[in-house]
């Protein structure tokens, strides 16, 4: 263990690794369900669904786990679920099984990017400011998620969110649980994040939240997986839309997986690990389409592994094999109530709010592209577009200011990339 991932190095040990495995996996477990659920509205059958994101996220798991030793999670990415199923199929008019294609067609167009010196010239294009403000913005949604799950914030016809219902036996439980979550963390109590799920969800079962009756191992029906693996189309293949279509959702998977990438690299203070990072994603996005699921991503709950001291590939390992065993006990895993994930989320999303001292306030031209990803990641529910918003003003401020030269020129061609991506999107569809 030492050898391959050299524990001691990186400052940590096995059960430290084993820990933040199994914490990361209690707060990406959701995906589970919801991704298969999303799937299941582009023609997926539910079943297939959830083993396609079981054996994806455990494949992704594995290999950015053994070849970049980080403890970043490959998943099928929430926000790109939707895409697949609601712009590409529903929207679009393009079967499930074309879809996959498309997903394997970007996967194809990122290894390509990762494995070249393409991922360099596009990471050292932009500028400092706004990789910041993509990790601050993620940090800003997980916050969001956090709160709205537990019943906290919720939406309103008036004013967009409101304040929910603070007396739900959710919201309550969920209060408690961030105010012990708090003074384990800052307490530094060993395993303090596992800790305060365990007692959040013990807090919930008391107060009747979780239901326990039924629960039992169950296999799922491999069967009607079979009509799914590796039933990718081409029927269109001779289409301009579907190429046109394959590019806009690869542009928005490199994108969103580099902003993420930097972000957890940099909690790790280990930014040289990014590259083979950003290499095992583009390898599993590739794997996602023969799985028969959504691109994957490098999750942004990855960050509660980090939090929770995991450094090394082994806690990826760990939450893959987790993610594997799953298969008997899908049952058992919504027994884990939304109350007990949320105040880890929400305290993740705040230690990531600290690197906002690291934009400079004192140029517009830099800080007010930066701010406005900041605050429409959350807004907007997706990291996607509150990049893109960001990198298309950045460097159209600096053109007008008459500051052009500072942009690199790879910004505005991925500039022109994100304006395309919003007029096919929000458009053309």
């Amino acid at each position: 263990m030492e050898h391959l991932f050299k524990l001691q190095q990186h400052g940590t040990t096995l059960s430290k690794e084993f820990s933040a495995g199994f914490i990361s996996y209690i707060t990406v477990v959701y995906i589970i369900i919801v991704n298969a659920t999303i799937l299941a509205e582009a023609g997926i059958p539910l079943e297939a669904g959830i083993i396609a994101t079981i054996l994806t996220s455990f494949f992704g798991c594995l290999i950015i786990g053994f070849w970049s030793n980080t403890p970043i999670l490959l998943i099928p990415g929430m926000g790109l679920n939707a895409m697949f199923t609601y712009t590409i199929v529903q929207s679009g008019g393009f079967t499930w099984q074309e879809a996959l294609a498309m997903v394997f067609v970007t996967g194809l167009i990122f290894v390509v990017i990762a494995f070249t010196p393409i991922a360099k010239v596009i990471t050292t294009s932009i500028p400092t400011s706004l990789k910041e403000a993509i990790n601050i913005g993620i940090g800003m949604l997980l916050i969001l998620i956090g709160f709205d799950n537990a019943g906290i914030i919720t939406s309103s016809e008036h004013t967009l969110l409101a304040i929910g219902d603070l007396s739900s036996p959710t919201a309550i439980s969920t209060i408690i649980g961030l105010i012990i979550t708090v003074l384990l963390f800052i307490k530094n109590v060993p395993g303090n994040l596992l800790l305060s799920i365990v007692i959040t969800s013990v807090l919930a079962i008391w107060m009747g939240r979780t239901d326990l009756e039924g629960i039992s191992l169950t296999m799922p029906s491999f069967e009607a997986y079979f009509g799914v693996f590796g039933q990718l189309s081409w029927a269109q293949a001779g289409n301009i839309v579907f190429w046109l279509t394959s590019l806009s959702l690869a542009m928005v998977v490199v994108f969103e997986n580099i902003g993420l990438i930097h972000g957890h690299t940099k909690m790790l203070n280990r930014s040289q690990g990014s590259k083979k990072a950003l290499q095992a994603t583009g390898i599993s996005v590739l794997a996602s389409g023969i799985f028969g699921t959504s691109p994957t991503v490098a999750s942004v709950e990855s960050a509660a592994g980090i939090t929770a001291g995991g450094r090394t590939g082994l806690t990826s390992i760990v939450t893959g094999l987790l993610f594997l065993v799953s298969v008997l006990f899908i049952p058992i895993i919504k027994i884990v109530p939304s109350s007990a994930v949320s105040p880890i989320l929400i305290l993740i999303g705040v230690i990531m709010l600290q690197n906002i001292v690291h934009i400079s306030m004192e140029d517009l031209s830099e800080s007010f592209p930066a701010l406005l990803i900041i605050v429409l990641i959350p807004l907007t529910y997706s990291i996607a577009d509150g990049m893109a918003i960001g990198f298309v003003l950045y460097p159209l401020l600096k053109l007008l200011l008459g500051k052009g030269k500072e942009v690199h020129p790879v910004l505005y061609f991925i500039a022109i990339l994100f304006f395309s991506n919003f007029v096919i999107q929000y458009v053309l569809t």
